[in-house]
């Protein structure tokens, strides 16, 4: 499994990589505070890990499914069961949570066969 960190727009090989793991889509934890993703495990929880070891705080990570083929996100993730932030379901119910990750993720991933990315390919 290749997990990597897009901290600027991610390459068709990046992507490719972590489409790897599931085939149809991608798995992310989306940090909100520094702009950047983990994308490319099994689990929300993989990519999480990797981002917490990279410095993110727990509180600002949350999880998300990217489909590149439609360009779809969806923000469902065990990792977003968060009581104590307000977000008692897997779904991130914050409007503007969501809106932050949609841009992160447009940002990083939408024009991932244009040239121009920078990431580090965590092997786990």
């Amino acid at each position: 499994m290749n997990i990597h960190i897009i901290s600027s727009r991610a390459n068709k090989r990046q992507v490719n990589e972590m489409l790897e793991t599931l085939g149809t889509y991608i798995k992310l934890a989306v940090d909100v505070q520094r702009d950047i993703l983990a994308g490319g495990g099994a689990l929300h929880a993989d990519c999480e890990a990797v981002l917490l070891d990279d410095g993110s705080q727990q509180k600002d990570i949350w999880g998300a499914d990217w489909i590149p083929t439609t360009r779809q996100l969806r923000y469902e993730a065990l990792i977003n069961i968060r009581p104590r932030q307000n977000n008692p379901a897997m779904e991130i119910l914050d409007s503007l949570i969501r809106d932050r990750i949609e841009e992160i993720v447009q940002r990083l991933l939408e024009e991932y066969d244009k040239p121009n990315s920078h990431s580090r390919t965590i092997l786990t």
